[in-house]
């Protein structure tokens, strides 16, 4: 699934194709998505500027005078810039076409994704309402995931991916700023200790900004016609290692499931 980092290294590569041009028309293939893709999108969209594109948690907006396109990538989705007359393969549900002879193409296999329209503003959108704060604000500190955290028994790695605390942390990047902090991921979150959590944000924010870092933001990634992701995986020191030796301890990376998640550690390092 696509993670904040992901969706905000997309944000970037497709912004500047975007920006400053109009939409000429929107094709919908199949909008059968997570959530019904509105029937009038075309009409909507047609003719108007985008002036904005954002990320609030992992949904992209798309901003025009006239309303917003909400876009989640949902599990399996990706973004593509191509040449309006490429042709379409199977699991490419939404053009937006624009002016320049270029479509912002939505590619969903599973399609748990979704492409939403709000003339509203759409923070207040419900599905954006009652999101936490973005991990890389000022707003997310210690502070405050401390005091959320007071008698929780939810295992704190669940609590850190709970989208009402922190918008973002999904189950790979809470996975390994964990490990950077120590931290075992089934301990229960209203045990963890305030000295723990403040290693924790600072992991959260030292991952997090890593991996947009590295995430491959060149416009020609996203600008490929093959399907492939515009980011890049990162070098991981516990996901997707289980049996393998930790890079630290040398011991070896458990697995477990949590959530129905998978969740990989090191018991050595983590407590």
């Amino acid at each position: 699934m696509p993670e904040l980092p992901e969706v905000e290294t997309t944000r970037r590569g497709i912004a500047p194709h975007l920006i400053g041009h109009c939409v000429d028309k929107v094709i919908v293939r199949d909008g059968r998505l997570r959530w019904p893709v509105p029937r009038n999108l075309n009409s909507l969209l047609k003719g108007q500027e985008i002036t904005a594109v954002s990320r609030r948690g992992k949904y992209l907006l798309l901003i025009t005078l006239h309303g917003t396109t909400i876009i989640h990538l949902g599990m399996s989705g990706s973004l593509r810039v191509l040449d309006t007359d490429t042709p379409a393969v199977k699991h490419d549900h939404v053009d937006i076409c624009l002016d320049t002879g270029k479509c912002l193409r939505l590619h969903d296999p599973r399609r748990f994704g979704c492409v939403l329209f709000t003339r509203d503003e759409p923070l207040q959108h419900e599905l954006l309402n009652e999101l936490g704060p973005e991990p890389l604000e000022a707003d997310f500190t210690v502070d405050y995931l401390f005091e959320h955290s007071r008698r929780r028994k939810a295992a704190v790695k669940l609590f850190i991916m709970d989208s009402h605390i922190v918008v973002g942390v999904g189950n790979i990047y809470a996975s390994e700023a964990l490990f950077l902090a120590g931290i075992r991921p089934s301990r229960p979150a209203g045990r963890v200790t305030r000295a723990e959590y403040i290693k924790l944000v600072e992991a959260i924010k030292r991952v997090l900004t890593a991996a947009i870092k590295a995430g491959g933001t060149t416009l020609r990634d996203f600008t490929a016609s093959d399907g492939r992701p515009g980011y890049f995986s990162q070098q991981l020191n516990v996901y997707g290692r289980k049996d393998e030796p930790c890079r630290v301890c040398g011991q070896t990376i458990k697995h477990s499931i949590l959530g129905q998640r998978a969740t990989h550690f090191c018991p050595h390092c983590q407590h």
